[in-house]
């Protein structure tokens, strides 16, 4: 079925059923196509299909029907057209960006990004003559002004890393739309299960298949969803000739995360509001970053824009790095990882690892204090994960 077909369709159902064909084999789960390529019946079968004019798989690269399989239900559950699978999250958005730009133009992107996109932004971009000016999610105004005569893309996260700030995808959407500008959004944390930013206005979105997509941290992965020109031509264009694909054993994989991913996203967001809360009244803690408190800046346009709040908690600690260093090292079942979006609850640093290359000044702009700690929170029983938090913020 096509995209408009599946939206007839609640969300839970097309995370299980969108995009699968059963091959002559009538099998019921998605079959991996471990193949490099694919032959043909004849020379002009081949030069026909190299060239675009059949719709048939040619080589792994680009064509591969485990990849098509999760490309297809990712758009349905996303509302875009069309998905492009690729390598990793950053492969994603450095696909957008290489497909959709060239030098001369200029990206207007929200300061509160991951570590990597800040890197990429600011040296592998610019170096080929694409600059970006970073504003704060917070003011669609901010966006305005940053405009220059080439600005073709805006780039922002809701809710962002790790402080899980919020955009008015629907506002900074208008502004960008005024001026021709794409905004393209990474819906990493919330997921299509909380969050449809094409519903709010968005061009294209992006995602690390490797967080909630997955859902248990086995496998590496990204995509670009959008509609049939940028994406479906643009972004699919580079991916073939660059090459940053996804395996098709990685998309089977994200495909079985997607069949729960509607079951866990809300199970995540109701572990963390529990979390959110006891951090909150504990006296070792000066801030908890979650947009379920209502003391979360931008709480009431969380509850406006999303249908949940996620996995994700940070909170601050007196004593910089030294105390958040401690509370992390005295834990004996959480993961000490840099990763999120898993079964397993994660704990990390920011500063000095998903944040660490940022300069001092960077991380500053962006709100990332050597107290700060991030929690990803997973599926275990909350008032064991509380029990581990407590070992190191009652000994301090």
């Amino acid at each position: 079925m096509s995209t408009d077909e599946w939206s007839d369709y609640a969300p839970a159902t097309r995370a299980v059923r969108a995009g699968h064909i059963r091959t002559h084999e009538a099998e019921h789960s998605e079959p991996i196509f471990a193949t490099s390529s694919f032959c043909f019946g004849s020379a002009r079968e081949a030069a026909e299909s190299f060239a675009g004019n059949r719709r048939r798989n040619v080589y792994s690269r680009f064509t591969n029907p485990t990849v098509r399989i999760f490309q297809e239900r990712l758009a349905a559950l996303e509302g875009g057209e069309t998905c492009v699978a690729t390598a990793s999250g950053m492969a994603a958005i450095l696909s957008t960006c290489l497909a959709l730009l060239q030098s001369g133009d200029h990206i207007v992107s929200s300061t509160g990004v991951f570590g990597s996109t800040t890197s990429l932004f600011n040296t592998y971009l610019a170096r080929l003559g694409i600059p970006t000016t970073w504003v704060s999610p917070h003011d669609p105004n901010d966006w305005r002004e940053a405009i220059r005569p080439g600005t073709k893309l805006f780039y922002l996260e809701t809710p962002t890393n790790p402080l899980t700030e919020i955009a008015d995808i629907a506002a900074i959407a208008e502004v960008a739309h005024a001026h021709d500008a794409i905004l393209v959004v990474d819906n990493c944390f919330c997921t299509p299960a909380l969050q449809r930013p094409f519903d709010l206005g968005a061009d294209v979105v992006v995602h690390s298949a490797t967080k909630y997509l997955d859902g248990q941290g086995r496998c590496v992965g990204g995509a670009v969803v959008g509609d049939a020109e940028r994406v479906g031509e643009q972004v699919f264009g580079f991916l073939r000739t660059a090459g940053p694909s996804m395996s098709p054993f990685n998309a089977w994989v994200f495909l079985k995360g997607l069949e729960t991913l509607d079951l866990r996203m809300h199970a995540h967001s109701r572990g963390a509001m529990e979390l959110a809360r006891w951090l909150q009244a504990h006296p070792r803690v000066t801030r908890v970053h979650y947009p379920g408190l209502e003391t979360h800046p931008q709480h009431e346009l969380a509850m406006r824009q999303q249908s949940g709040y996620g996995g994700i908690v940070a909170f601050e600690l007196e004593g910089g790095q030294g105390a958040a260093w401690h509370v992390i090292d005295q834990t004996r079942l959480l993961s000490i990882t840099g990763n999120l979006g898993d079964a397993k609850t994660t704990i990390t640093h920011p500063a000095s690892t998903t944040h660490g290359r940022l300069s001092p000044e960077q991380r500053a702009a962006a709100g990332i204090g050597d107290g700060l700690i991030r929690v990803g929170v997973g599926l275990e029983e909350i008032g064991d994960i509380r029990n581990d938090l407590a070992r190191g913020l009652d000994s301090l």
